[in-house]
């Protein structure tokens, strides 16, 4: 059993990667020069390779499987529902592919075209609004007109057990860690990374790291209770949630030692260590982790055994490009 109600332990997570394993990759962890002299043993977990380019999968895979499981009337499912402006409408019409059912997927009109389209191939139905109110009103709308579920995109004891497969495999790669440091946007994967450390790894601390322009995760830790409503200027739009939740957010406030801030410019950086040192072509939110141990975190995990999560990268060409250019 969990200390933490509506998470389970370590053998209750490891069921759950046990049957997500078939839909998802276990994806390398690799051992790195570190970024600087000082900086002692750096680890790499590369979750952007996993199946549709981020962490996202695992989730969403998860919480389908339960929500078709659960599934009593007569008939097929009715299907599944999203909202997201990428990663997260991604996996969801992956994973409802994968396991036999439909998905339609709520996205802003703003959303990157190169996303849209790897949305629509997968075979989701597309439905898109201009704003955030949009996206909530659409779904809502979905959910009751069609019966579909909703595939939230953090928030939940599914979605963060399934996130959470991904801090046991890093646990069983690498013994030993002083630190783990996890990109934070709604707060799905850090709250799962964090709980399978502490389950496995107890003595190891996790780190956050936030756009300093959106920044919500400290604010509603500030707060003491999640905001509903963050506002986001960052170049990292996968770490750009517009509001945050109640069951994530107490998980990270039971199980997170401290969530620093980088800037955009730091992010850029990072974008450019990735690719000369580890060839790799990252978008901004998966260059958040070594941009927060080179910069606000250098100092206090200086000489310290610690890991990176490398949280995906669905970047278009042209946009990585342009981030690459600026100075």
């Amino acid at each position: 059993m969990s200390d933490f109600a509506g998470v389970r332990g370590e053998q209750g997570l490891r069921e759950v990667a046990e049957r997500i394993g078939a839909h998802v990759l276990r994806t390398p962890t690799v051992s790195w020069p570190a970024p600087s002299d000082a900086s002692g043993e750096c680890f790499v977990k590369l979750e952007l390779l996993q199946r549709t380019g981020s962490f996202k999968p695992r989730g969403a895979i998860n919480t389908i499987m339960q929500i078709l499981a659960e599934h009593e009337g007569p008939g097929p499912h009715p299907g599944v529902t999203a909202f997201s402006a990428g990663n997260h409408a991604i996996a969801t019409a992956y994973a409802a592919a994968r396991l036999g059912t439909t998905a339609k997927v709520v996205m802003p009109r703003t959303a990157n075209p190169v996303r849209v389209e790897r949305v629509r191939a997968l075979g989701a139905e597309l439905v898109f609004g201009d704003t955030i109110s949009d996206l909530y009103a659409l779904v809502e709308q979905i959910r009751q007109e069609e019966g579909r579920v909703l595939v939230h995109p953090f928030e939940g004891p599914r979605t963060v057990e399934g996130c959470a497969t991904a801090g046991l495999e890093l646990s069983d790669d690498v013994p030993g860690l002083d630190a783990v440091i996890v990109p934070v946007g709604g707060g799905g994967l850090i709250s799962g990374i964090a709980a399978a450390i502490h389950h496995c790894q107890p003595d190891c601390k996790v780190y956050g790291v936030e756009p300093q322009g959106a920044d919500g995760m400290q604010q509603s830790l500030r707060a003491g209770q999640a905001l509903p409503q963050i506002e986001v200027d960052t170049i990292a739009d996968s770490l750009g949630a517009p509001m945050h939740a109640p069951f994530t957010f107490s998980v990270i406030q039971q199980y997170v030692h401290r969530v620093v801030s980088v800037s955009d410019d730091e992010l850029r950086q990072g974008m450019r260590i990735l690719f000369n040192d580890m060839k790799l072509a990252a978008e901004p939110a998966c260059a958040a982790a070594l941009a927060a141990l080179r910069g606000p975190l250098a100092e206090e995990l200086s000489g310290r055994r610690v890991a990176l999560i490398a949280c995906g990268s669905n970047i278009d060409f042209e946009t990585y490009q342009r981030h690459m250019l600026q100075q």
